[in-house]
C-alpha cells in the first residue's frame, strides 16, 4: 500500500508535466510521452501485476461503488486490491520488447486520459475557467477525445496479440487466461490508480449503456464502506446537513434526493425491485439486493446456517473416541481422603434418620399404607375432645367446641307456676311470630303430671340440625382483641351543658281527645296549637294554659293539620278522609278573623278551565252546611282518594296535598287566591309518602318509599335525586336555610343530608329502637327532634355553619319518654314552638305533651 501510494504521488507529479505538454503540443504527445512515462509505467506495472495473484485467492472486499459529488457527478471508487495480476513475474521469464512497448503505450495513454479526466473535476474546472479561459477547456476536450481513440486502438492490438500467442503457447496461456482477462477488463474500464484508489471517469450518456451497479463486484455486508471516510460515528449527526460525509479526496458526499409519499407510492407500484431495495446508512443510496442476498437473509431469519452449501444432516464426525482405553489418562495416586468415610454423607444420613424418627419422611411401606388409606372413605369427628395428652401435644391453638347452655326451670316437664305463660306473655309470644329472635324463650313452657305423659318433642330434629350448623360454621381461628378504650371509640362531642337551651322537662299535658292524636300544628305567633285525632274532631288549644278553646267535628279521621304560615290571615288546613277543609279558627285578633272571612267569602273569576284530569281528581266547593260554617269551615276541597298529608308553602298562598293511592295524581298543588289546582306530575315515580316545599327557593321535595326527588317548580325539571339507602321513608323536614334535610324511616334510622355535598347521607343516626314517625326542625334554634314508636322524643343539636367548608355539628341531647304505648303505637307527631325552645308531641295515648 505504501509503495503504491508513493508511486501514485510520483506519477501524479509527472502527470501534471505531461498535462502541460499535452495542452501545448497535442499532436506529438504519443512519441514524447514514451520516454518520460517509462519509469512511472514500470512502477505501476509492478503494482498492477503484483496484486493480481492475491485477487485470485481473496474476494474483492472493497468493490466498485458510486457516490454523488457536489455537482451531482457520479464517481466510482475501488480498493487497492483491484483486479490486476503480474503475468510476467508469475511466468518467470521476461516479456518481449514489442509487448512492453505496446503495454507501455496503452498504460501511458490510459494514464494521460485519466489524468485529464481526474484533473477536470468540478472544483478544478472552476479554477481553470478563472485562469486559462474557454480556449484551454476546448483544447482539453480535444485531447481527451484523441486519448480515448488511442486507448481503443491499443486494446484491439492487445487482443490480436493475445490471439496470435495463444496458438503457439497453449499450455502457458491456459494458466494466464484469467489474469489477462482481468487486465483486459481493467483496461476496458479505463482505470487509473491514484493513491491506491481507482477513480473512474464520469458516467457516459444514457444512450451508450446503463449506469454501473455499485454492488456488482460482490461487496459483503460485514466489511466497512470505504467511500465515506467519516469513520465509525453515528450517522444521525448529518441529519441537519445536505451532505452525509466526505470521500478520500475530502469532497462532500451529497445526500441522495429524498422523495415524498407520492414518489414512494409510485415506486411501490411501478418498480419491480421495490421490495428488495434497502437504504445504505453510510452513503444514503438505495441498494437493490440480489437473489443471493435475499436467499441469505431468508436463511438467517429462518434460523438456518447462512451457508447454502452447508449440510445440516451430514454424517457425524466423531471428534472424540467412544472407546474406553485401558491405559489411564492420569496416573495420580489416590489421596488418603478417598479411603476415609465422608463427613458430608454422614451428616446427610443423620438428617434422614432424624426425619424418619420425627415422621417427616416416610418409608415406602408407610407411603403405600397411607395411599391405601386415602383411597378409602374418611370418617372423623367434627369436634374432637382431644383430651388425650399425646394427641394434644402438637396442637398449640386448640379451639374447643361451643357448649350448649344448661337447661332452665322453664324447660322442665313440671315447671313452677311462675314460669308458665299468662295471657299477656302469651299475646307477646304470638305477636313476635314473624320475629322469633325477639322472644324471651324459644318454646312455650308446659306442665305435665308425670314424665310418662310428656309427648315427643316436635322441634328435636330442627334443633339438632341447627346445633350441627353451629358446630360446622363456628370460626376456629383465634382473633386478637383490639385493646381500644371506649373513650377512643366515642367521638369527641361538646357537652350538652354548652349547647343549651333545649327542652328537658315535661311541662303541660293537653287532654281532651278520645282517640289517638295523629297530627298537630302551631300558630305562627306561638299562642295556639291545633290537633287532629281519630275521634273525627279538630281541637284548638291555648298553649300557656292547656285549655281547649274550640272543637270542630270533621266527620272522618283527621290525618293531617297545618296552620297557614302567613301571619296576616288566620287559617287552618285539615285533611279529613277525602276532604281538605280550610277552617277559620276564630282565635286571636278579631280584625284578623274578620279579614280572613272577607277574603274567603267570594271566589274569584276563573279565566281558564281546568282539564278533565284535574276536574276528576279534585273539586273546589264553597257550599258548606250551616253547622260547619258555624264551626268555622269556609272552603271544602273534595279529592277522589283519601288525603294523607297537607303542607303549606312559606308564603301561605300555595299548599300541597298527598294521596298515596292515586298513582300519578298522588300529588296536587292548590292555589288559595285563585282557587284552582294543578297536577305537577304526569307519571308515577313510586308510592309517594310525603312532600315538602323549600323555605327559600321554588323547589318541591317529593319522598317516595326509597328515594327523595327535588323538582324545580319554575323550570319544571328534576334537580337531583337523593339516595337514603333505606326501604321505607316515613317523614322528612328541611332546615330553615334550605341546605340540609333530615329524613326519618320505619327502619329506626335518621338520615342527615347535606344538599350541597352529596346525594347520599352525610350522617346516619341510630337513636331509636322502633320506627321513626316524624321529624322537625326549629325555626330559630339549632335544634331538631324525632318521634318514634319506642315512646321517645329525642331532641338533638344540629348546628349548620355559614362556612361551607365546615361540616354540620350533630349532637343528641335528650331523650324524652312520657307517652304510653297503645297497640304498638306511641308518638305520632312532633313540632317545635316558633319562637321558644319548646317542643310538642302527640301520641297514641290520646294526649299532647309540651316539653320545655
Amino acid at each position: 500500500m505504501v509503495a503504491n501510494k508513493r508511486n501514485a504521488m510520483k506519477r501524479k507529479a509527472s502527470d501534471k508535466a505531461k498535462e502541460e505538454s499535452s495542452v501545448s503540443k497535442p499532436v506529438p504527445e504519443e512519441a514524447s510521452s514514451d520516454n518520460s512515462a517509462e519509469s512511472d509505467y514500470e512502477s505501476d506495472k509492478e503494482n498492477l501485476l503484483g496484486n493480481i495473484e492475491d485477487d485470485a485467492d481473496s474476494s474483492d472486499s472493497e468493490g466498485d461503488e458510486e457516490y454523488v459529488s457536489d455537482d451531482d457527478e457520479v464517481l466510482s471508487f475501488e480498493s487497492v486490491d483491484s483486479d490486476f495480476d503480474d503475468a510476467d513475474l508469475s511466468e518467470g521469464k521476461p516479456a518481449g520488447k514489442d509487448e512492453e512497448e505496446e503495454e507501455a503505450e496503452v498504460e501511458e495513454d490510459s494514464d494521460s486520459a485519466d489524468d485529464v479526466n481526474s484533473d477536470s473535476s468540478p472544483e478544478e474546472d472552476e479554477g481553470d475557467e478563472s485562469s486559462e479561459g474557454e480556449e484551454e477547456q476546448e483544447k482539453k476536450k480535444e485531447v481527451k477525445g484523441m486519448d480515448e481513440k488511442k486507448v481503443v486502438r491499443k486494446k484491439e492490438k492487445i487482443v490480436r496479440k493475445d490471439s496470435d500467442d495463444g496458438a503457439s503457447d497453449a499450455g502457458d496461456d491456459e494458466a494466464d487466461a484469467p489474469k489477462l482477462g482481468k487486465i483486459a477488463s481493467v483496461l476496458a474500464n479505463q482505470e487509473k490508480k491514484t493513491r491506491g484508489v481507482g477513480i473512474f471517469p464520469p458516467a457516459p450518456p444514457a444512450a451508450k449503456g446503463k449506469a454501473r451497479d455499485e454492488y456488482a463486484a460482490g461487496d459483503t455486508s460485514d466489511e466497512e464502506d470505504i467511500r465515506n471516510t467519516v469513520g465509525n460515528i453515528p450517522m444521525q449527526w448529518y441529519n441537519e446537513y445536505k451532505h452525509i460525509g466526505y470521500d478520500w479526496d475530502a469532497k462532500k458526499i451529497v445526500k441522495a434526493k429524498q422523495g415524498d409519499a407520492i414518489d414512494e407510492f409510485l415506486k411501490r407500484m411501478e418498480d419491480p425491485d421495490f421490495g428488495r431495495t434497502v437504504k445504505d446508512p453510510q452513503t444514503g443510496q438505495n441498494v437493490v439486493l440480489s437473489d443471493a442476498d435475499v436467499a441469505l437473509i431468508k436463511r438467517i431469519m429462518s434460523g438456518r446456517n447462512p451457508d447454502a452449501e452447508y449440510d445440516d444432516y451430514g454424517e457425524w464426525i466423531e471428534w472424540f473416541s467412544s472407546e474406553v482405553e485401558k491405559t489411564p489418562i492420569r496416573n495420580i495416586p489416590d489421596s488418603k481422603r478417598s479411603f476415609l468415610p465422608s463427613r458430608a454423607e454422614r451428616q446427610k444420613i443423620g438428617k434422614y434418620v432424624h426425619a424418619l424418627k420425627m415422621g417427616w419422611m416416610k418409608t415406602r411401606a408407610e407411603k403405600a399404607r397411607l395411599e391405601a388409606a386415602k383411597k378409602g372413605p374418611k370418617f372423623y369427628m367434627l369436634w374432637d375432645t382431644d383430651h388425650d395428652q399425646q394427641e394434644m401435644r402438637r396442637i398449640h391453638d386448640h379451639v374447643t367446641a361451643p357448649k350448649r347452655a344448661l337447661p332452665h326451670h322453664a324447660e322442665s316437664y313440671n315447671p313452677p307456676p311462675e314460669y308458665l305463660f299468662n295471657e299477656h306473655e302469651m299475646a307477646e309470644w304470638e305477636r313476635h311470630e314473624d320475629e322469633p329472635w325477639k322472644r324471651k324463650l324459644h318454646f312455650i313452657p308446659q306442665k305435665y303430671n308425670s314424665l310418662r305423659e310428656v309427648p315427643a318433642y316436635d322441634r328435636y330434629l330442627k334443633e339438632r340440625f341447627i346445633r350441627c350448623l353451629d358446630l360446622y360454621l363456628c370460626p376456629r381461628g383465634k382473633r386478637t382483641r383490639v385493646t381500644v378504650g371506649p373513650e377512643y371509640l366515642i367521638p369527641k362531642l361538646p357537652s350538652p351543658r354548652d349547647l343549651q337551651p333545649f327542652p328537658t322537662l315535661q311541662n303541660l299535658i293537653y287532654k281532651g281527645h278520645t282517640n289517638m292524636v295523629r297530627s298537630l300544628s302551631v300558630e305562627p305567633l306561638g299562642e295556639y296549637i291545633v290537633t287532629g285525632s281519630d275521634d273525627h274532631t279538630v281541637k284548638i288549644w291555648e298553649i300557656s294554659t292547656a285549655r281547649c278553646i274550640r272543637t270542630i267535628p270533621t266527620g272522618d279521621i283527621v290525618r293531617s293539620v297545618a296552620w297557614c304560615p302567613n301571619s296576616k290571615i288566620s287559617l287552618v288546613a285539615v285533611a279529613s278522609g277525602k276532604r281538605v277543609l280550610l277552617i277559620n279558627p276564630k282565635v286571636g285578633d278579631c280584625v284578623l278573623v274578620k279579614k280572613t272571612d272577607d277574603l274567603l267569602a267570594e271566589a274569584p273569576r276563573a279565566d281558564t278551565v281546568d282539564n278533565e284530569r284535574i276536574q276528576t281528581a279534585v273539586q273546589w266547593g264553597d257550599e258548606v252546611t250551616e253547622e260547619e260554617r258555624k264551626a268555622g269551615v269556609r272552603i271544602v276541597i273534595t279529592h277522589f282518594r283519601d288525603v294523607k298529608q297537607v303542607t303549606w308553602h312559606g308564603r301561605g298562598d300555595y299548599f300541597a296535598t298527598v294521596m298515596p293511592d292515586a298513582a300519578h295524581r298522588s300529588v296536587l298543588i292548590h292555589q288559595l287566591s285563585k282557587r284552582r289546582s294543578q297536577l305537577p306530575f304526569s307519571r308515577s315515580k313510586g308510592l309517594v309518602q310525603c312532600v315538602l316545599f323549600h323555605p327559600v327557593k321554588p323547589c318541591l321535595f317529593v319522598a317516595t318509599q326509597r328515594h327523595v326527588r327535588v323538582y324545580d317548580l319554575v323550570k319544571q325539571e328534576l334537580l337531583k335525586k337523593l339516595f337514603p339507602g333505606c326501604k321505607w321513608i316515613s317523614s322528612m323536614a328541611i332546615h330553615p336555610k334550605g341546605d340540609n334535610l333530615v329524613i326519618g324511616t320505619y327502619e329506626k334510622k335518621l338520615m342527615w343530608f347535606d344538599l350541597d355535598l352529596s346525594t347520599k347521607p352525610y350522617q346516619q343516626l341510630r337513636l331509636h329502637n322502633s320506627a321513626v314517625r316524624n321529624v322537625a326542625f326549629h325555626l330559630r334554634y339549632p335544634l331538631f327532634a324525632s318521634a318514634s314508636d319506642d315512646r321517645s322524643v329525642i331532641v338533638s343539636h344540629g348546628m349548620v355553619y355559614n362556612d361551607l367548608l365546615q361540616n354540620p355539628l350533630i349532637v343528641p341531647l335528650r331523650r324524652l319518654e312520657h307517652h304510653n304505648r297503645v297497640n304498638d303505637f306511641a308518638v305520632f307527631d312532633v313540632v317545635f314552638h316558633p319562637t321558644q325552645p319548646w317542643v310538642f308531641s302527640s301520641g297514641a295515648d290520646h294526649t299532647v305533651r309540651l316539653y320545655t
